[in-house]
């Protein structure tokens, strides 16, 4: 399966993401991303897919990014630091994270899901 999707039960754009692709049979991998939050290897591969916006691989308006006061810490972190905290805390990756063969993308627009995955 080239398309692997990590969302989260609790979360109502995850729902309207799989929704989209059941209604048009779009084959894919469901993963629960707090259980199991992308590794270094896909991030780095969502990154390069978001033009290099590290940023947008964050879930900025979760609780964990603002305990971490990651608003502040982030412009100062390496790629590789935030890399390998997004892959240690499923929490603070952006969802649902869409990543195929040689495309992806974080959150849920239909029109965007529709060009890349449809």
């Amino acid at each position: 399966m080239s398309l692997r999707v990590w969302t989260y039960a609790g979360c109502g754009t995850c729902r309207k993401a799989q929704q989209f692709l059941a209604e048009r049979k779009i084959a894919h991998e469901l993963i629960a991303i707090r259980e199991h939050p992308p590794s270094v290897a896909e991030l780095r591969a969502m990154r390069s897919h978001l033009g290099g916006d590290l940023r947008r691989l964050f879930n900025t308006s979760g609780q964990d990014y603002r305990a971490l006061n990651l608003k502040e810490r982030l412009p100062q972190m390496s790629v590789d630091e935030a890399l390998a905290l997004l892959a240690s805390n499923g929490n603070l990756v952006k969802r649902p994270f869409a990543l195929g063969r040689n495309r992806g993308t974080t959150g849920f627009k239909p029109e965007e899901w529709a060009r890349l995955f449809a």
